[in-house]
């Protein structure tokens, strides 16, 4: 059983790992399809995860699986299941916990950022973040069940109104899965801002009703002209770039609401319109990783009602997970999978 470990300075090394049978309450998985998330990138150069990060690690948070052993208490999952993984587990005893804010865990843990994950052919994680998924979904499209749960939680912070003109800025993974989500939650009108033709596309595909070249003119004049609105009523972006930060406050109509998705760099700074807030009467909403909504997004792939095959571009196998790495950095890809056990 291999796994390929962080050792941070941006470097990785495949080594054996062992495992204990089961205790109780745990659940041995065979990891078949693990996604490389943008909080994998920043951890690859050293910057903050969703937790903190202690090298040697095996890194991969969003991944699915095959259930292969069980603990003698485990009984929502059996040998041979399906299943995807939340990776975040909270302690449940501090104040946040209590105050019904787990995601503000003073000790929170993650698989995959601070005890190993999906990066490796097989992992050990408590029954409690094990939920199974549909077989003939494909194990591709289990593993977007993390991305497409902190995507939830976003798009239930922006609290989308029935007939919302909605922008999302950025066409990567999330962005297109916020299109998505945006649609189902009853946006009127979706509109894609990217500059990447190919992404562009995709988005029309998955759901946008426009998709426009955010390099190609004004934004705000060219949503102007789709929808003969000043301004959208929401704002999603999903770059972590401050121009898209920009570009979320000059689109936004009076009354609009602004969800900063994305996870910047750690020292990014933005010099924020103050009298746009104050005039527009504009909402913020910042938005951090999945507290309850690991089991929507199972659900809704589950129901097949979110489309991950198109966002899905590129599969590398465990020992080039530097080179997968590099390819979720650039433009060409969207989605980039590792497969442990191929």
């Amino acid at each position: 059983m291999k796994g390929n470990f962080f050792l941070g300075n941006g470097t990785f090394e495949v080594r054996e790992l062992s495992f204990d049978p089961p205790q109780a309450h745990e659940v041995f998985i065979k990891n078949m399809a693990a996604g490389i998330c943008g909080t994998d990138i920043h951890i690859y150069h050293g910057e903050k995860g969703s937790a903190e990060v202690a090298p040697p690690v095996v890194l991969g948070h969003e991944y699915s699986g095959i259930v292969e052993a069980i603990g003698r208490d485990v009984t929502t999952v059996k040998v041979g299941d399906c299943v995807t993984v939340d990776p975040n587990i909270y302690c449940g005893k501090c104040y946040h916990c209590r105050k019904g804010q787990k995601q503000f865990c003073d000790h929170l843990r993650a698989i995959g950022v601070n005890r190993n994950g999906g990066f490796a052919q097989y992992s050990m994680v408590p029954e409690s973040q094990v939920f199974v998924m549909k077989p003939e979904v494909g194990f591709e499209a289990m593993a977007m069940a993390e991305p497409l749960a902190c995507c939830i939680h976003g798009i239930e912070q922006a609290q989308i109104q029935t007939g919302d003109v909605a922008t999302v800025i950025g066409g990567g993974t999330i962005g297109l899965l916020m299109v998505q989500l945006a649609r189902l939650r009853g946006a009127g009108t979706v509109i894609l801002s990217e500059p990447v033709e190919s992404r562009r596309k995709i988005g029309l595909q998955v759901g946008a009703d426009y998709a426009i070249d955010p390099l190609a003119g004004d934004p705000a004049a060219q949503i102007r002209a789709l929808t003969g609105r000043k301004g959208v009523d929401l704002a999603i972006e999903c770059v972590g770039r401050t121009f898209a930060t920009r570009q979320a406050f000059d689109i936004a109509d009076r009354g609009a609401r602004l969800l900063l998705f994305s996870v910047p760099g750690a020292d990014a700074a933005f010099e924020m319109p103050l009298f746009d807030v104050f005039h527009k009467e504009l909402k913020i909403y910042g938005s951090f990783i999945n507290p309850d909504s690991h089991q929507k997004a199972v659900d809704l792939i589950n129901a097949e009602k979110i489309q991950t095959a198109p966002l899905i571009t590129h599969r590398y196998p465990l020992e080039r997970l530097e080179e997968a790495l590099h390819m979720q950095m650039s433009a060409q890809s969207i989605k980039v999978q590792i497969t442990p056990n191929e």
